[in-house]
């Protein structure tokens, strides 16, 4: 006989499930998920993720809320830790996120769907909280602010697109402008 699969609390499984889509939405993007694909790389049903999150789109909007959550966290943490140098710090601190949990993926997913009545609201929401961050927490001038959602905007470009690694020619010099000289 075997040992019982050990139950799950719900506020885990639901971690969990965000944690898979986050996954899955990262991989297939937004209109390439399905709450079955995202179930099956949870360990539960459709029909759960269904019932959790009220189907894919809900759950999407989780995911988004989830991404900027943690960027703003780490961004708080990096201007507590060098304050002499904020954009740096939020730079290294965004980078760092991207490379292990995949933000960069979801705010491309999110800002790509924005034509969905769902989605939409949540990405040009998050995108404001991030503007008035960097404006009025890490106090950073309007025209800062500008440069580095512009930087952003082309580190997520070049890491979703895998740039970085085996860029050669004139796009090995901007990688190494971007990400200095240990990125490729």
């Amino acid at each position: 006989m075997t040992d019982p699969v050990p139950r799950i609390p719900g506020p885990e499984r639901r971690a969990l499930t965000i944690a898979s889509a986050t996954d899955v939405f990262a991989a297939r993007g937004y209109v390439g998920a399905s709450t079955d694909m995202i179930a099956r790389a949870a360990g539960i049903s459709q029909s759960y993720v269904v019932r959790m999150f009220g189907g894919k789109e809900a759950l999407f909007v989780e995911v988004i809320r989830r991404s900027l959550d943690r960027i703003l966290e780490a961004f708080t943490a990096a201007l507590d830790d060098a304050p002499p140098r904020p954009l740096t710090a939020l730079g290294a601190a965004y980078v760092s996120l991207a490379q292990k949990e995949q933000v960069h993926l979801i705010l491309l997913q999110a800002f790509a769907a924005s034509g969905d009545p769902a989605v939409g609201p949540a990405a040009r929401a998050g995108f404001e909280e991030l503007l008035h961050f960097l404006l009025h927490t890490a106090h950073l001038s309007a025209d800062d602010a500008e440069a580095f959602l512009a930087r952003g905007m082309l580190i997520n470009t070049l890491m979703a697109i895998g740039l970085p690694q085996g860029a050669t020619g004139d796009a090995a010099d901007l990688v190494e402008r971007v990400f200095g000289p240990a990125a490729g």
